[in-house]
């Protein structure tokens, strides 16, 4: 079974969310921050992408709470 490019960007940021927790915006800003700076622009599109997708399971989570 080969994953969509969508599914793998929810599969991060659940990984982030497991991981992370609440810190999860702080560690993901870093990645694009880090990818920023060393001129990494598809890198830093990608984790921009995840981030995204995180902050939709953050409302989510605040919303069923």
């Amino acid at each position: 079974m080969t994953l969509t490019r969508d599914q793998e960007l929810w599969g991060m940021a659940l990984w982030i969310e497991k991981h992370h927790g609440d810190a999860g915006h702080e560690f993901i800003a870093a990645k694009i921050d880090q990818l920023t700076r060393a001129g990494e622009e598809d890198g830093a599109k990608l984790w921009q992408d995840v981030a995204n997708r995180y902050e939709q399971l953050s409302e989510r989570k605040s919303h069923s709470s």
